[in-house]
């Protein structure tokens, strides 16, 4: 055998390669039809890894088994060798979900990891792709790492690789490879999706509590949606094969290169046939999963929504149903500045500490790792805790069940008493997608001067019978308690004197499809006979605030947004 000839290949920079929130996100076609697209940044990242740290290191690859993946991983492959990583640690088929990527590089204490992933984004030819890096600690790449890439990415003149090396994606153990110009071999190893993770799990919850709640003669009847994502093996071989749910529980649980043909986010708009067969009344638990497994939702029995902020803050208030969060003790709560104030409630209760950061979870792993925070959420339909550095969908829907099997009491009655104890945050966000992005930046720059004016600060409005009193308004910025880094522009808000709140920002990882606004409404009820009210017609009037001031729809030309959530 010979050894495998590493090629210097001439190539030349693109300048948009600068990775987002969620790393470096583009239409499928761009990664696929421009000639070293991919090439060029999987070198920018190899490349921002310090030589001496890369040299013999380990890295984790996965990918939620969207269309180009295959294709994606072979060349990773190909160019970590080149570039003297010395291990590759690939799930099985190439497919590993986010939660699972963060837990084994934190288990076999890995440099990184790249995940190939556009989360909820569709999948197909025509869809999306993504390439996110995870770094050490397992959570998404911080500023400075994606800094590095960028500056590397926008003068880079050649990549390495080995064009000969072929692996077997789906043969499960180890390869070894012999290079040209290398001291040791080169080693991939093939392991199966699902166990390190799954092992994981074991030591957090009480799965005998679990398994007695899903099986037996009262068993609680599940409905769980994998939208065809990487998802599909984790459900049946955890919540079916180890706890006991039948196997007609799960649905859409084969991983699809298009997910079927519909974006895999699961909301009450793209996860319509689950809201469906939850709203039949014969299953009691309903959960669907995004494409790479970070984020889920929930509905109770007759369909039942459960808020995203309420679901972080009903888990934050029942924490000690958990053995690992009475094992480990609770330090304190995170959550995204869009997120409901739900959450600061039951941390004012338990006396803990709240932070309100900027969106994006590379902002919780650094509390997570000073030992500041054990439990954080986002509205956009992630949760997780310090068991790793990423959001976590299945964690999320074993947290709820262990809640359930602990209180012995439905979805509904779950939230509801929590709603009659804390108080009920009703919520709901606008997404007006695909904005010219010249169009977004004037509307955002011209709406924070009329919100920082000081005029606006003593500004009251009145809708109907319902008189809102500014009482803070401000671009927020975020000065991170570990490092002192200072995050600015994170997102425009008009707090009201009563709790109410509005929010706008721009979203930060789109797959070069224009630019999103979202727009953010909250209020707050303490009052249980008023619990009842239909989430729309509560919220009306912020809104109609929203949309006077910002001018959105007479700016945009549209005449509402494209998802309600």
């Amino acid at each position: 055998m010979h050894p495998i000839p590493v090629l210097t290949v001439q190539t030349a920079p693109f300048d948009d390669q600068r990775p987002g929130t969620s790393g470096l996100r583009r239409k499928t076609a761009v990664f696929e039809g421009k000639k070293n697209y991919l090439q060029n940044y999987i070198q920018s990242l190899l490349s921002s890894i310090d030589l001496r740290d890369r040299q013999g290191c380990t890295m984790v690859v996965g990918s939620d088994g969207r269309y180009f993946s295959r294709a994606a991983t072979e060349v990773i492959v190909q160019m970590a060798a080149a570039n003297g990583i010395g291990r590759l640690v690939i799930g099985h088929n190439g497919l590993l979900s986010t939660p699972a990527v963060s837990c084994i590089i934190r288990k076999i204490k890995a440099i990184g990891g790249i995940i190939l992933t556009a989360s909820h984004s569709p999948g197909g030819p025509v869809g999306d792709f993504g390439i996110k890096f995870n770094v050490a600690n397992g959570g998404p790449s911080p500023d400075t790492v994606m800094e590095k890439i960028s500056q590397v990415s926008r003068t880079l003149e050649e990549y390495a690789i080995c064009p000969d090396l072929r692996i077997d994606l789906s043969r499960l153990g180890r390869q070894e490879f012999d290079l040209e110009n290398k001291f040791k071999p080169f080693r991939v190893e093939i392991i199966d999706s699902v166990e390190v993770y799954l092992q994981m799990l074991r030591n957090i919850f009480d799965f005998s509590a679990i398994k007695s709640l899903l099986t037996g003669p009262d068993q609680l009847k599940l409905h769980i949606d994998a939208m065809n994502g990487v998802m599909g093996p984790y459900v049946r071989r955890i919540l079916c094969d180890e706890l006991g749910a039948p196997a007609n529980s799960a649905v859409n649980c084969v991983p699809l290169e298009d997910f079927g043909g519909q974006p895999p986010e699961p909301n009450l708009t793209y996860a319509s046939s689950l809201v469906d067969a939850m709203k039949g009344g014969d299953f009691g638990f309903g959960a669907a999963f995004d494409a790479d497994g970070d984020r889920y939702m929930i509905l109770g029995e007759n369909g039942f929504f459960v808020n995203p902020s309420d679901s972080l803050a009903v888990m934050a208030a029942n924490l000690a149903a958990i053995p690992y969060f009475r094992q480990q003790g609770v330090k304190g709560f995170a959550r995204s500045m869009a997120t409901s104030t739900a959450l600061d409630r039951v941390a004012k209760a338990m006396k803990l500490a709240l932070y309100e950061t900027p969106a994006g979870w590379r902002y919780f792993g650094n509390l997570m790792d000073s030992g500041r925070c054990s439990l954080c959420g986002e509205e956009s339909f992630g949760t997780g805790s310090d068991h790793i550095r990423e959001k976590d969908g299945l964690w999320s829907v074993l947290m709820w069940l262990s809640i359930m099997a602990a209180r012995k009491q439905t979805v509904e009655q779950i939230v509801r008493e929590h709603w009659a104890k804390f108080g009920r945050h009703y919520y709901c966000r606008f997404d007006y997608e695909a904005l010219d992005p010249r169009v977004a930046f004037y509307l955002m720059r011209d709406l924070e001067a009329i919100i920082i004016d000081k005029a606006f600060m003593s500004q009251r409005f009145s809708v109907g019978d319902h008189v809102y009193s500014v009482e803070k308004s401000e671009n927020f910025e975020y000065v991170d308690p570990v490092d002192g880094t200072v995050a600015r522009n994170q997102g425009l808000r008009i707090i009201f004197s009563d709790a109410a709140r509005l929010v706008f920002r721009m979203s930060g990882s789109g797959g070069g499809m224009g630019t999103t606004i979202r727009i953010y409404a909250e209020s707050f009820e303490r009052d249980p006979e008023r619990h009842n009210r239909e989430t729309q017609v509560v919220l009306g009037p912020l809104i109609a605030i929203a949309l006077k001031i910002s001018n959105i729809h007479e700016r945009t030309g549209r005449r509402g947004p494209n998802i309600i959530t």
